[in-house]
């Protein structure tokens, strides 16, 4: 059985299962030109096309399961964090920028609040 935490929103799904449809259509459009032996270079931007959106369908499934993770991260140490564990600064600033945060900086932020998370381990068991 699946774990309910796990499972992706409704609209994500349906964004990229969209986008999977577009793309399993202009894959079957580079197949028919392949056969009707078109230019090279008309497949070849067709190509570009479909990897365009197939990085753009995965970069949205990373950003939520990253966003996801870093949120329970961040909610984990606020709760073992007593208010003198010295890291409140860094705790209140991933919860500030939260929002923001790119893609990019998103596995970043996830080192650090597992590097919190394994301090206040240690902070706690003392």
């Amino acid at each position: 059985m699946k774990n309910e935490n796990s499972k992706l929103p409704t609209d994500l799904v349906s964004d990229i299962k969209t986008r999977l449809k577009t793309l399993s259509g202009q894959i079957n459009g580079i197949v028919k030109m392949l056969d009707e032996g078109k230019d090279p270079e008309q497949i070849n931007i067709q190509f570009k096309s479909i990897d365009k959106g197939i990085q753009k369908a995965h970069y949205l499934l990373l950003d939520e399961v990253y966003r996801k993770a870093l949120a329970i991260g961040i909610v984990k140490a606020v709760a073992s964090c007593p208010g003198d564990c010295g890291n409140e600064e860094k705790i209140a600033y991933l919860k500030k920028e939260f929002p923001n945060l790119e893609l990019s900086e998103l596995t970043d932020k996830l080192k650090e609040i597992q590097t919190i998370e394994n301090r206040l381990k240690d902070f706690n068991e003392k």
